[in-house]
């Protein structure tokens, strides 16, 4: 892996399989909860994506990021989809448990999102940083309520993964030469259009860590009579998204009830009311043929089913914050890193809450307590 200066990488023997992390140099392991960050990587990536980010953030705090099975250096185990995302939580569990920590500040970036969220169900947490988060109702297949379009949600989960790209991605094509290369699905998705960074070599790399055996990525899909032919299966991590598995909209009801940012770009090509990822928003913009309407197969509006549940999650007593990038698509923290920095360093308490809020473009408070 390539490391930058001041990070180092080791395995984790942990109850459930071995677990690769990034931290810091220097970091002091008795650290209390309350100055520990933890990162968790979004699909088709790894930890090696949260590097400038740990780099630059304070001294005093523990900051540790973690591979998830499939990703990164941990183990390629073969992932349950039929329970959901608990694989990934229940390892970070495992992970955390190793080193002796109790809980702490959660970060989770798209599917990463989603773990952590699942995480706070059943673990105790000090805060969830949410960066461009899945959809509390998963990925794909559900209207603006979080009720299923199919009983089989048909259109989900491994089934729509390109072949090309998951090939691409087995061979660790580095090229741009196709639009299905990871290089290339990085600058057209997984940032806005004109970003270029000087590390793009790395979040590549990242990117190609990514295992392709039988039972990680994408996963298996079976026959669908519903359109556009294919349902989620059961194992792999395309499935572990599908909205029969798949559901964490219950953080409305967590007591306590941890503070929670959400950070997400406007211009994110992924996770969106129109995504370029959902094949019923491609079959409404003719891209998937013979779509069948909206009134059997709508786009999902993803932000704004995250919207609605963190509303209600405030409502009901939570503290939430929005942070919504103009020019910005699905990584904030490499395209806007110091607005996230501060954001998280104020979600965390390191930093007081600003006395003025931001433009309503750049944070909006749902309920905070300020």
């Amino acid at each position: 892996m390539t490391l930058f200066d001041g990070l180092t990488s080791r395995a984790i023997d942990t109850s459930r399989l071995a677990v690769t992390i990034l931290e810091r140099t220097g970091d002091d392991p008795a650290t209390t909860p309350e100055r520990t960050v933890v990162f968790v990587h979004g699909n088709v990536s790894s930890s090696l994506f949260w590097q400038e980010t740990m780099r630059h953030l304070p001294a005093e705090l523990r900051v540790i990021a973690v591979d998830l099975r499939g990703f990164g250096g941990t183990e390629n185990v073969p992932v349950d989809a039929t329970r959901g995302v608990r694989d990934f939580s229940d390892d970070l569990h495992a992970t955390l448990t190793a080193l002796e920590i109790p809980t702490a500040h959660l970060v989770g970036w798209s599917m990463g999102g989603g773990v952590v969220m699942q995480y706070a169900l059943d673990h105790p947490v000090l805060s969830l940083t949410l960066q461009s988060p899945v959809s509390p109702y998963g990925f794909g297949g559900t209207r603006r309520d979080g009720s299923r379009l199919t009983d089989d949600d048909a259109g989900t989960g491994a089934g729509g993964a390109n072949p090309d790209f998951v090939k691409r991605l087995t061979e660790h094509d580095t090229s741009d030469e196709a639009q299905t290369s990871p290089r290339s699905v990085f600058r057209g998705a997984y940032v806005s259009p004109g970003y270029r960074s000087e590390h793009e070599d790395v979040w590549v790399e990242s990117m190609l860590t990514t295992s392709t055996a039988t039972g990680n990525y994408p996963g298996d899909a079976v026959q669908s009579a519903n359109w556009p032919g294919f349902a989620p299966g059961t194992t792999g991590v395309l499935n572990t998204m599908a909205p029969k598995y798949f559901d964490v909209s219950g953080i409305v009801d967590l007591d306590p009830k941890p503070p929670i940012l959400w950070v997400h770009g406007v211009t994110d090509a992924i996770v969106s009311d129109t995504s370029f990822f959902d094949l019923n928003y491609l079959g409404q913009a003719g891209v998937v043929p013979d779509w069948p309407g909206e009134d059997v197969a709508p786009a999902q509006p993803m932000v704004s089913q995250t919207r609605d549940v963190l509303g209600l999650y405030a409502e009901r007593g939570g503290d939430v914050r929005e942070l919504a990038l103009e020019g910005v698509g699905h990584s904030a923290h490499l395209e806007r890193p110091v607005e996230f920095r501060a954001a998280l360093l104020r979600v965390i308490g390191y930093l007081a809450q600003p006395s003025d809020p931001a433009p309503p473009t750049e944070a909006i408070i749902l309920r905070s307590a300020d």
